[in-house]
């Protein structure tokens, strides 16, 4: 397998998009957090009110995500993400004046989140499947590490980020600074001069239902897109055990501090962003079939750190939740950057938006399920007894891995996608 020498750092077109999505990732943190804030402090939202939020800012990517996808592999991806920041800066825009003039209700802050929900699923739909045509086939893998390291270091900075700008300025008006950097996204984008050529106008007339089945089906019909269809699934499924129950474990069960618990959570960010750094040299030594499998094997065993954290003395815990942290996650970034690397390798570009909805829709189908299978789990028998069976599941996920056509996984100048008869 080969990789471009020549370096990312000076391709001016990608510095561009980095630089925007770069702005635009720490701008989503504080979105994330001071969204629910003004819920709770400028509206008075009651526990239930909050949990229709998280349904309003979730259900769009099962309702709207295979939709999505096929409507990415029609129209042009630069223009359709410029359109969606300029859309988003708007509506992000509104939340702060409504709040100001009092003309705020919990119900439109709602209806605002499904738009930004169903607008993000799109953009991301269109994101995965331009980067190839910008950068490359040889440069993917560099491309991907770059970005995922902004995405790192927004998870790691973006929570303190927000937390200031509230406590300085209040909810209202950090949302506006996420409004402004969704400005500065489209204007990257827009400033970006490469051309890059439509959708194949064969797929424009089809009919919608046969374009997403189209992706089902080049993903069903390839070994190796297939197992890993199926490894992420239940990477997800297991995966939302943790982030269910992450939080009332540790304080809860073992009694650590909110603080102790922010610093654990930056930690994953700090271990995500060295996962991103050493995943080319990895891919390069030991092939992308491997990488991929070793690093959710790794990850997998070094979280099961996590529920060991609550069979030690109390001092030792956060050391071990922190390995696992760091461990885990830097293992786990190693995998999906790999892993979405191959898949833009060898999907046909012109399937690239549909294919990566039908992943993401498979995740977030069973995402729900895996939450309340763990609450209720963890009500019968502890959380920490919970997160062991997730981290077993991830781990005999792993091995199965091992076995199946990931494990041969190649990427050569001379791969070939996966051909799908329509």
């Amino acid at each position: 397998m080969k990789f471009s020498r020549s370096g990312l750092l000076r391709h001016p077109d990608f510095l561009k998009l980095w630089f925007g999505q770069t702005i635009s990732e720490f701008g989503s943190r504080i979105s994330r957090g001071g969204i629910p804030l003004i819920a709770v402090i400028n509206l008075g939202a009651s526990p239930i009110q909050m949990g229709w939020l998280m349904a309003a800012a979730s259900l769009p990517v099962l309702l709207f995500g295979l939709i999505a996808g096929a409507w990415v592999d029609r129209l042009p991806r630069r223009p359709l993400m410029i359109a969606l920041d300029l859309t988003r800066f708007v509506l992000l825009l509104f939340i702060p004046l409504a709040a100001f003039t009092g003309g705020l209700r919990f119900e439109a802050l709602a209806a605002i989140l499904a738009a930004l929900s169903v607008m993000g699923v799109v953009f991301d739909a269109a994101y995965r499947a331009y980067l190839p045509q910008l950068i490359g086939a040889d440069q993917l893998m560099e491309g991907n590490s770059k970005l995922a390291v902004t995405d790192s270091l927004a998870e790691i900075g973006g929570p303190a980020v927000t937390g200031l700008l509230v406590q300085a300025i209040g909810a209202p008006l950090a949302v506006i600074v996420d409004s402004f950097t969704f400005l500065v996204g489209a204007g990257s984008k827009a400033a970006i001069r490469k051309h890059v050529p439509p959708p194949a106008a064969d797929a424009a007339g089809a009919p919608i239902r046969r374009e997403i089945a189209e992706g089902f089906q080049l993903i069903w019909g390839q070994p190796i897109l297939k197992a890993l269809a199926a490894g992420v699934a239940v990477n997800t499924f297991f995966g939302s055990f943790f982030g269910a129950l992450y939080d009332f474990y540790v304080v809860r069960e073992l009694g650590i501090s909110p603080a102790v618990l922010g610093l654990l959570i930056a930690g994953g960010g700090v271990g995500a962003l060295i996962g991103a750094a050493l995943v080319e040299r990895l891919v390069r030594r030991f092939g992308i079939g491997r990488a991929m499998i070793g690093g959710l094997l790794v990850g997998a065993i070094l979280n099961f750190a996590i529920p060991l954290a609550g069979a030690v003395p109390r001092e030792w815990s956060p050391i071990l939740l922190l390995a696992a942290q760091i461990g885990g996650d830097g293992a786990l970034m190693i995998f999906w950057i790999s892993e979405m690397s191959f898949r833009q390798r060898v999907i046909p570009g012109r399937l690239l938006g549909r294919t990566h909805a039908s992943f993401e829709f498979l995740a977030h189908l069973v995402m729900p399920a895996g939450a309340l299978i763990a609450g209720m789990i963890a009500a019968g028998v502890g959380a920490q007894f919970t997160l062991l069976v997730a981290m077993t599941g991830t781990f005999v996920m792993a091995l199965w891995l091992t076995r199946s056509p990931v494990r041969n996984a190649q990427l050569s100048a001379t791969t070939q996608p996966p051909v799908v008869e329509t």
